[in-house]
């Protein structure tokens, strides 16, 4: 998820783990735990030029099990040596730090398996992505409620068992909320399903989500032999079935699709993806259509697209920065939360 929620999680894990030995201060490195596993965001562009890589590299074997146990024992005897000495000598063990930067590590990539950006878990012995798409990447109501209960917590003593409490009620909340998505995307899926059989449309295979910052509107694409299918629902939406179903070209034949690094992205995209022809540069616009339209009503209103040039042998993405929205587009989308 977003790093705010990847910082208030791991601030939660670093409480329960030390916070009443040492305090906020176990906030603090929780929270640094638990934004560990995105700096493969920067560790990646050390290593790679080509930003198709670079984006291959993110949620890869440092969002896995793995990492977390390495990290753990890395970061934790790291933090114990830097911490334990002067008047804080003996105050904590090492065995606190490894189980803080266990559970904060941990919990990372175990959240992000929630999004459909999908998290590679197992790596480095399989680049599974799993991806549960029931909670969107970003999501106020998961986050807000979960953050205001630390912040309380952190106006009480350690030893105060309010404090503890205000931190179980965060978690709490949160677990509770997730739960809710879970069901939410299990009744979405049904209708989805629904609402394309009613429209006499077969499909090999359909995903579902929730768009953006909220739980109320989802979108499913559908794959068809010639075209995906993608519509929108509303749980304020009045009928039982979405109705409003638009058609996209897959245009897969615009370039070759079997070169190695389309083959990447069509990886990273769970092979949901389309082309547009953009310019005479030779460039190529690749919607990744797990995510949703920005407009439920434009074809070409993708909020995740990056333009794709030939280089040579390669092929790269300039520049990564995703879809800008428009004032309509944003209008549209809010206004479709509410229901037709």
């Amino acid at each position: 998820m977003d790093s705010l929620t990847q910082i208030v999680l791991g601030a939660a894990c670093g409480e329960l783990a030390l916070g009443k030995k040492i305090g906020n201060k176990a906030m603090l490195f929780g929270a640094i735990g638990g934004t560990i596993p995105d700096l493969d965001v920067f560790i990646g562009k050390l290593f790679y030029s080509n930003e198709i890589d670079i984006m291959m590299f993110h949620r890869g074997f440092m969002h896995s099990i793995l990492f977390a146990f390495i990290g753990a024992f890395v970061f934790g005897y790291l933090f114990y040596k830097m911490y334990n000495w002067g008047k804080r000598t003996d105050t904590t063990t090492q065995k606190d730090w490894i189980w803080l930067f266990f559970l904060s590590i941990f919990t990372h990539p175990l959240l992000d398996c929630f999004t459909p950006y999908g998290t590679q878990l197992f790596a480095p012995f399989t680049d599974y992505r799993v991806a549960f798409n029931n909670i969107s990447v970003a999501d106020p109501a998961y986050t807000v409620p979960f953050l205001l209960c630390l912040i309380i917590a952190m106006f009480f003593n350690r030893n105060n068992i309010r404090r503890k409490k205000w931190v179980k009620a965060g978690v709490f909340l949160s677990s509770v909320y997730m739960l809710f998505t879970i069901g939410n995307k299990l009744y979405m899926d049904s209708v989805f399903k629904k609402s394309f059989a009613k429209a006499g449309i077969e499909y090999n295979r359909f995903s579902a989500q929730p768009t953006i910052l909220n739980n109320v509107l989802w979108y499913a694409i559908a794959e068809t032999d010639t075209n995906y299918k993608v519509t929108f629902y509303s749980l304020f939406d009045k009928s039982a079935t979405a109705d409003t179903i638009l058609t996209l070209p897959k245009n897969h034949n615009l370039i070759d699709i079997q070169h190695p690094d389309i083959k990447k992205m069509a990886w990273f995209s769970n092979n949901y993806f389309n082309l547009i022809k953009k310019d005479s540069t030779e460039t190529i616009q690749y919607n990744d259509l797990r995510y949703p339209l920005l407009n439920s009503n434009d074809p070409n209103s993708s909020v995740f697209s990056f333009t794709l040039k030939n280089e040579g042998k390669r092929w790269d993405i300039i520049p990564f920065y995703g879809a800008t929205p428009s004032k309509e587009d944003l209008e549209n989308f809010k206004e479709r939360i509410k229901g037709i």
